[in-house]
């Protein structure tokens, strides 16, 4: 089940609607709203199923730093936790579009990398850039699944 360019494009374009569809849900429906989305979101393309997540969200820090669990990503995505008082929620910031920059990938069989910044806009026009990589595995069922999730702000000298 070779991965491929396109594949990666895709995956990249699924991630990005998927903040996006969580940022209106909770627009619209509330934290319950966006939470039952996001759910859905790890659920479909993320690898929790296949075992722990390398997830290392752009804002977290000490003990909390990396989520290898889909409580963790939740946590993270939509911010309310007390398990993550931290978390002020990423995904519901009102975001409306997002562009993806790719500075090199790498495929081999049914495991791919990806890194690249990722521009995301919210409902007012502000623009966020993220530095990101993400790892990609094929399932038994040949979907794709985010199985390294890699997120920082880029460095300002």
């Amino acid at each position: 089940m070779q991965i491929t360019q396109d594949d990666i494009e895709n995956a990249l374009i699924t991630w990005g609607e998927g903040k996006i569809a969580i940022s209106k849900a909770f627009e619209e429906g509330g934290i319950d709203a966006a939470r039952e989305v996001a759910s859905a979101n790890l659920d479909e393309y993320y690898g929790y199923n296949l075992g722990p997540v390398l997830f290392k969200p752009t804002m977290t820090s000490g003990a909390q730093t990396f989520r290898p669990t889909k409580a963790g990503a939740l946590a993270y995505f939509c911010g309310h936790s007390d398990e993550y008082p931290l978390d002020n929620g990423f995904a519901i910031m009102g975001w409306r579009a997002m562009e993806r920059i790719t500075a090199a990938s790498f495929i081999q069989g049914d495991v791919a990398m990806w890194m690249g910044w990722i521009k995301l806009t919210n409902k007012d026009g502000s623009v966020t850039t993220v530095d990101k990589s993400f790892g990609y595995k094929k399932d038994a069922a040949g979907k794709m699944r985010i199985v390294l999730h890699h997120s920082s702000l880029p460095y300002q000298p």
